[in-house]
């Protein structure tokens, strides 16, 4: 299972919206077949890896990193695909959570006189596609905040000027966060200031995927000739009640207004309605501040860099809109890796919350 979850993740940055997975087929102690799905509507792991072992799949173990598919999409059943190899065994990490499948495909198994068991390395195959299963267990998709930030707690130096925070190892890192991304997600303001692309610059393979861009731009300020709507892959999102202005080829859609901007959960159940998995934020501190008092946060993905900015550089997120007595969440350490000069801190939500 271990050998079939490195295959999954060979897909990290392709599949979407699909999940990462990876089908090991076994036959008298050795491997006689591999395969992981590479992107959504070609082969997925289970066909992949029975082509491979071709008929030595015969009375084999196929241990597979989620549970076989058993509904017609754009390719057919995987179910029916090793029930007609003669595969004797099926070992799968998890219960697929998409309600067409949780728990058919290993019925349909079964039904077939296939042993099947599930759990090995169910924890490792959830957080390789965290965004899948949220979407479906949660109807929300997986959320991470990235920020960067001084040793002093600071990202942007005094009076806006534009600046890197971290070096290019860090900068480099982000690339991979964004490239398995459903969407980027950033305010206006960012727009404004530092005119992004947001895009992915990773070569990995012949196709390149660009996950979707979106601004929530309330007040409709940002100009359409921003650099992150340029090649037509971003989405706007602006306040329902906004003035109309021209904006040319650039995508639109309203959103209801909340106090402090947008309404965050309503911008989520849109990104939820485009079947996106994952979600990376990259905003400044008000939009920062915003998603983790809203608790949409999942995962906060901190970048320290070893200087200081002094007390009048920008902060890592603005909480004077924090109301009398209101807590902002709580998070626990989940890990800690150094990339170049720097510091990567992964974080999540305390449970006990």
């Amino acid at each position: 299972m271990s050998r079939a979850l490195q295959l999954a993740a060979r897909g990290l940055y392709t599949t979407d919206p699909n999940p990462r997975v990876g089908c090991v087929l076994v036959r008298d102690e050795k491997v006689v077949g591999e395969g992981w799905h590479q992107r959504a509507g070609e082969a997925h792991a289970e066909v992949l890896a029975l082509q491979a072992a071709g008929e030595q799949a015969r009375g084999a173990c196929a241990y597979v990193t989620l549970e076989p598919c058993s509904h017609t999409g754009r390719t057919p059943p995987c179910a029916d695909a090793l029930i007609a190899a003669g595969v004797a065994r099926v070992c799968c990490a998890s219960v697929d959570p998409n309600p067409l499948v949780s728990g058919a495909g290993i019925a349909r198994l079964k039904d077939a006189g296939i042993v099947v068991s599930v759990g090995p390395l169910a924890a490792a195959a959830r957080e390789l596609n965290a965004g899948f299963f949220s979407r479906f267990e949660r109807s929300r998709p997986y959320l991470r905040l990235k920020l960067a930030m001084s040793l002093d707690g600071r990202t942007a130096p005094p009076g806006g000027k534009r600046a890197w925070i971290t070096g290019e190892a860090a900068r480099a890192d982000v690339q991979h966060w964004r490239a398995r991304s459903s969407v980027v997600l950033t305010g206006a303001g960012t727009v404004r200031s530092d005119n992004p692309r947001l895009d992915v610059r990773l070569a990995y393979g012949e196709w390149v995927r660009q996950p979707l861009r979106v601004v929530l731009d309330p007040d409709l300020r940002c100009s359409p000739a921003a650099d992150i709507f340029k090649d037509h892959g971003a989405l706007l999102m602006v306040a329902s009640d906004a003035a109309p202005r021209e904006l040319g080829a650039v995508r639109m859609q309203r959103v209801a207004r909340a106090p402090a901007g947008l309404d965050l959960a309503a911008v989520v159940a849109i990104l939820q309605e485009q079947a996106a998995n994952e979600v990376l934020v990259e905003c400044g501190p008000r939009l920062a501040a915003s998603f983790m008092r809203a608790r949409l946060v999942d995962e906060l993905i901190l970048y320290v860099a070893p200087h200081f900015l002094g007390p009048d550089a920008a902060p890592l997120a603005d909480l004077r809109v924090l109301a009398l007595g209101e807590a902002m969440p709580a998070f626990d350490f989940h890990e800690m890796r150094r990339v170049g000069a720097d510091l990567r801190i992964r974080l999540k939500p305390r449970l006990d919350q």
